[in-house]
């Protein structure tokens, strides 16, 4: 009893220090986001005020950062729930040989592939377009999304689609009837995976968005951060960084139950 209460407390203290560790740069950050300019020593939301006149205006980025993520979030999941059902439950040529060719897009670092994606995305006139930039960041979370949605599926008995087409529903009736509800934890997990790369990612917007109305909140803080004559407006910046942080963490607070179920149960399986 004795050894089980210390192991417990010693679990607890690391907890808890590892929570000050990630927790100290974010409260620092909201703090430097309140404090006035330097020398002022004031505190308030004048830091705020300014990032929300800059540029094209905090509102315009936002919606254009939401646009993009939403898409990117719709595209995924659909995707790669059905691309997992598909190699989970049916038999066809090449299947083994495509989930191994999707998952060696993981292998591939994304950097090296923006040219051809440029040059495609131009072809297909979607070059400076936020649908256009929300299709390739969906592409990027395809391979990791189809391998949680496979196993998510495999973690469900067969006999489940078995009694459902004895009943007379047909692959797509025991989709959505019977199957949809027990792998909800990995597409929440994907979704929110595929939300949380999307939101941040910088790179991507970076090359293929030109159009200053059109930037995600990334590069709109990237270009904040160059500040006027080489000066950076700290408290501005970070009040940024603050903004971009407070959606991602609203929604890993909310789903949190479900994403560490869509690991436990099946997610990380075989």
């Amino acid at each position: 009893m004795k050894r089980s209460r210390t192991r417990a407390a010693g679990f607890h203290a690391t907890c808890a220090a590892l929570a000050v560790l990630f927790l100290t740069p974010m409260l620092w950050a909201l703090y430097s986001s309140l404090h006035g300019r330097t020398g002022t020593g004031a505190f308030g939301l004048g830091n705020y005020r300014r990032l929300l006149d800059y540029g094209s205006g905090l509102p315009v980025y936002m919606a254009n950062t939401a646009f993009v993520a939403v898409v990117t979030v719709a595209v995924t999941v659909v995707a790669t729930t059905l691309g997992g059902y598909a190699v989970a439950r049916f038999t066809f040529p090449g299947k083994n040989l495509l989930f191994m060719l999707t998952l060696t897009i993981l292998m591939v670092p994304h950097s090296t592939i923006l040219i051809p994606l440029y040059i495609m995305l131009d072809w297909l006139g979607l070059q400076n377009s936020l649908l256009g930039l929300a299709l390739v960041l969906a592409m990027f979370q395809l391979p990791f999304g189809l391998f949680m949605m496979r196993n998510s599926f495999e973690a469900l008995p067969v006999e489940l689609d078995e009694a459902a087409l004895i009943d007379g529903c047909g692959p797509a009736g025991v989709l959505r009837h019977i199957l949809l509800r027990g792998v909800m934890p990995g597409i929440v997990t994907v979704a929110l995976f595929s939300f949380l790369a999307s939101w941040n990612e910088f790179v991507a917007p970076l090359i293929f968005i030109t159009d200053d109305e059109k930037f995600t909140l990334p590069v709109a803080l990237f270009n904040l951060q160059s500040g006027s004559l080489g000066a950076v407006d700290y408290g501005t910046l970070l009040s940024g960084v603050v903004t971009a942080a407070i959606p991602c963490v609203l929604l890993f607070l909310l789903l949190q139950r479900y994403y560490v179920r869509g690991f436990v149960k099946g997610a990380l399986k075989g």
